[in-house]
């Protein structure tokens, strides 16, 4: 009965782990996507202030917003340059045309982004984008510019998770944070602390008040400095999770248990780490040696994923591999386990034939920001010199995932920042794999 109850429970939680999983490999899937959008919008310019930027919160009537652009589009007519007038004009013509089909704001309300776009070579084209934000919009805003509002969305990116790090000894210390996969230096502070080794003439009683004044104060300044940082974060109280404090024993714990931060964050401290450095180097040290208590935070799931890559690689027979060919061959094998994916990786795959139907290929590319696949030059079609068009485009992640899906592959698209990640970046293309068995690719 009890090996029973054990075999269940076991199959539960291994079913609830395997949908966390699933779960945040979904989120890092939607956050590119969504960082990917963003990008695109950033790179679009108009002439002027034709560029329509429109956010419409969830508790917004649908008819008030109609009734301020049929207002602006009266105002229009006060715009000087005609070019400008009808531009203006053209957008917000089409961003009412599609806020007909809508009785009232989406969930987390909607973001328009309506205008007329400098697509190079003196052209231009009318451009409208309607996104559904993945949180709940706060503001209504109608702007014109030459570029897009994005701001508000911008800031849905930023981590809502932030840890302070602390390493300290007698000699230095430095203060950082830790933002979801991000470790940001901020500031270090040297001490004036004394030797332990006195100056002749001195007695040794004084020599030793001396230095534990100077201890003191300088714990001081770092308590300061730390608690200066740390409460200017923005939301601080909805964001900011606690703080971790690394370094020899026993300065650790001297800081921690002298009350030198700020109350606030004295009861936020939610653990204390031995660590070698405590320089710039050392907050990284600290994540490491933190892994436990930070278990389920993107950056020590992503470090985790990356050290088992990297370990493979350097083994004898070891599973694993990098590089777009080879990753392909071993997907097409169903040989890979874990897909590693670069957050950077910026590149399209497209599926060029010719106009007579018989040649295609398929190439993998990187267009700039502000290009399109029609500024490429695709030559011409080897048979008969027709000149090649492009018949489909894709994402390179999503058209990987998809091939990965098929074999029940896991993928995990990695941040570039912390080393590893950034490795995984510069070193390996941004595109890896943990294999299930060696195949020679």
């Amino acid at each position: 009965m009890s090996s029973s109850l054990n075999e269940r429970t076991a199959v539960r939680e291994l079913g609830e782990r395997s949908m966390n999983e699933m779960h945040e490999i979904d989120t890092a899937r939607k956050r590119y996507e969504f960082k990917k959008m963003l990008e695109r919008l950033a790179a679009k310019e108009g002439s002027g202030t034709e560029l329509i930027s429109l956010y419409i919160p969830p508790d917004k009537q649908i008819s008030d917003v109609t009734a301020q652009l049929r207002d602006e589009f009266g105002q229009c007519a006060n715009i000087k340059s005609k070019q400008t007038r009808t531009n203006v004009q053209s957008a917000i013509s089409s961003i009412l045309s599609r806020l007909k089909y809508y009785k009232r704001p989406p969930e987390h309300g909607m973001a328009i982004f309506c205008g007329t776009i400098n697509i190079g070579g003196d052209r231009t084209d009318l451009q409208c984008e309607i996104i559904e934000p993945p949180e709940p919009l706060n503001l209504y805003m109608y702007r014109c510019s030459s570029k897009f509002e994005l701001e508000p969305l911008q800031e849905m990116l930023e981590e809502k998770n932030v840890f302070g790090l602390i390493v300290i000894d007698r000699r230095e210390a430095y203060i950082g944070f830790l933002r979801g996969n991000r470790i940001e230096p901020v500031s270090g502070v040297t001490s004036t602390v004394p030797g332990k080794q006195r100056k002749g003439g001195q007695s040794s009683v004084r020599f030793q008040r001396l230095r534990l004044i100077a201890i003191n104060d300088y714990y001081k300044k770092v308590g300061e400095r730390a608690s200066d940082i740390f409460l200017s974060e923005k939301d601080f109280f909805e964001r900011f999770k606690g703080v971790l404090i690394g370094g020899p024993t026993p300065t650790k714990e001297e800081f921690a248990d002298g009350g030198y931060l700020h109350h606030e964050l004295q009861k936020r401290i939610i653990g204390l780490f031995d660590v070698a450095y405590t320089n710039e180097s050392g907050l990284a040290e600290l994540v490491d040696a933190a892994a436990d208590t930070l278990k389920g935070m993107e950056v020590v799931r992503e470090k985790a994923i990356m050290n088992r890559f990297l370990q493979e690689l350097v083994r004898d027979e070891g599973n694993a591999t990098y590089g777009e060919e080879n990753v392909r061959k071993n997907l097409e094998l169903g040989a890979i386990d874990t897909l590693l994916l670069s957050e950077k990786l910026r590149r399209t795959r497209l599926r060029i034939a010719c106009p007579n139907g018989d040649y295609h290929e398929e190439r993998t590319v990187r267009i700039e920001p502000g290009r399109s696949v029609g500024d490429l030059e695709l030559g011409t079609c080897p048979h008969d010199g027709a000149p090649l068009f492009v018949e489909k485009e894709v994402d390179i992640i999503d058209e990987l995932t998809e091939l990965a899906d098929r074999s029940s592959t896991s993928v995990e698209i990695i941040s570039d920042d912390f080393e590893e990640g950034s490795m995984l970046s510069t070193a390996f293309g941004g595109i890896a794999a943990i294999l299930r068995y060696r195949t020679g690719y």
